[in-house]
């Protein structure tokens, strides 16, 4: 399944932990808090000898579905309270209803893009002071905090990585010591793996992917301190020019500029018309659905000039502001993020856990997706500064005609003068 958040910047810390990788929901929600009253300042406990909850969660299918129902009714038995699971089926419309009717579920999910948003409207619990936040990955709390507050614990994230066709790779002469570290080496290789109908590396059209060469490069849309936009420093327009090197030398494509268009990276790296691509861990499941023969090989992606770099894509679990239940719902929250309770989601629909401790877990248990979880170190986070969706999507559709003689000058101008406005409020 193909996770595309709008990206943009938050400060980046290089932690020392190894990092673990999930698949990023989009979030929404609905349905009450149970006995939510507009005079209440929504920070007591209800009265009734125990508190009945609602999480609403962004689901990728019926195992993510019942591993939250498990988790949450275990938590339930053994905390005395009740709670109830429900799978949105369109989570930004419902979570939007719930906000504005005064009605918010209690727990639920928070894509990073929107953390501000929420913020900025009110709608969240900035509860981080109440939760071990040194327990969590340096960068998802980084990815969280918004007005120098933790909102919310990071549920779990996932990372980019290079995906190689294991079968084309070895027909082209190509072994285990050409994995490409740099841009010039996978340069060089994406040309020896372009062939007929199949093109070496081909990515999707925006900037969730080729932005992992813009961190490359040691840049980013915005400043470290979120106070300045940086559409047109050198790091960035380096990283993006790498890009259109690549799709000018015919060894990069935009998945939809191939010959059939293919719906995303991973569709393309499967039927071979991309030799590799750059996904994060969800296309493993993607594969073994649709693509079981395809043998695939993970690796970090290569450096830039900047050094390493990827995107991360996370989640975190958001408590609303007006819900009655917050002592109950924050014990909850911390029963979801415990590392056992995290392992058990990796197992049950295979997220990667946003714990320090649960990420060296992963990385132990699941070696083959060590690219994913090294990410997690150096990763650049989702935006969550409000009012920058309208910007990352203008700029998206302009990114997407860099292969057909789209001007990248002018794309670059555009997040400049748009994202600057933004921040002008």
């Amino acid at each position: 399944m193909n996770r595309r958040p709008l990206l943009a910047r938050t400060t980046r810390r290089r932690g020392a932990a190894v990092a673990a990788v999930t698949a990023a929901l989009t979030l929404s929600a609905c349905g009450g808090g149970g006995g939510f009253d507009e005079s209440s300042s929504g920070t007591e406990q209800e009265e009734s000898g125990s508190a009945s909850l609602q999480i609403m969660i962004g689901s990728s299918g019926d195992a993510e579905t019942k591993a939250v129902e498990d988790a949450a009714q275990a938590w339930a038995e053994e905390s005395g309270n009740e709670v109830e699971v429900i799978a949105a089926s369109d989570l930004p419309q419902q979570l939007g209803q719930g906000f504005a009717g005064g009605t918010p579920p209690d727990v639920f999910y928070t894509d990073a893009a929107r953390v501000g948003d929420f913020a900025e409207a009110g709608n969240l619990l900035a509860y981080g002071d109440q939760i071990d936040a040194d327990s969590f990955l340096p960068s998802l709390v980084e990815t969280f905090t918004y007005d120098g507050k933790l909102q919310c614990a990071p549920k779990d994230y996932s990372t980019l990585a290079l995906i190689i066709n294991q079968d084309l790779w070895t027909k082209a002469g190509l072994t285990e010591a050409d994995v490409p570290k740099d841009w010039a080496q996978l340069e060089a290789v994406a040309q020896k793996l372009t062939s007929g109908s199949t093109t070496g590396l081909v990515i999707g059209n925006d900037i969730n992917r080729s932005g992992a060469f813009v961190t490359q490069a040691g840049g980013w849309f915005v400043a470290e301190d979120g106070g300045e936009v940086t559409a047109d420093s050198a790091e960035v327009r380096t990283g993006l020019e790498q890009v259109k090197k690549m799709m000018d030398a015919g060894v990069l494509k935009f998945n939809t500029d191939t010959d059939p268009a293919a719906g995303w990276g991973g569709e393309a790296f499967g039927k071979a018309i991309g030799a590799m691509t750059i996904e994060g861990n969800w296309i493993r499941g993607a594969l073994r659905n649709d693509f079981p023969d395809v043998e695939a090989t993970v690796a970090e992606l290569p450096e830039g000039p900047g050094g390493k770099g990827t995107l991360l894509f996370t989640n975190c679990w958001g408590i609303a502001a007006k819900s009655p239940n917050q002592e109950a719902a924050v014990d909850l929250v911390e029963h979801l993020t415990s590392v056992d309770q995290q392992m058990a989601f990796a197992e049950a629909y295979g997220v990667m856990p946003s714990t320090v401790e649960g990420a060296e877990r992963f990385a132990e248990e699941y070696p083959e997706d060590a690219a994913f979880a090294a990410g997690g170190e150096y990763g650049q986070g989702p935006v969550n500064l409000p009012g920058f969706e309208p910007v990352l999507a203008d700029f998206n559709s302009q990114l997407a005609t860099l292969g057909k003689g789209g001007d990248l000058d002018k794309a670059l101008e555009s997040f400049q003068e748009n994202g600057s406005a933004a921040l002008g409020g």
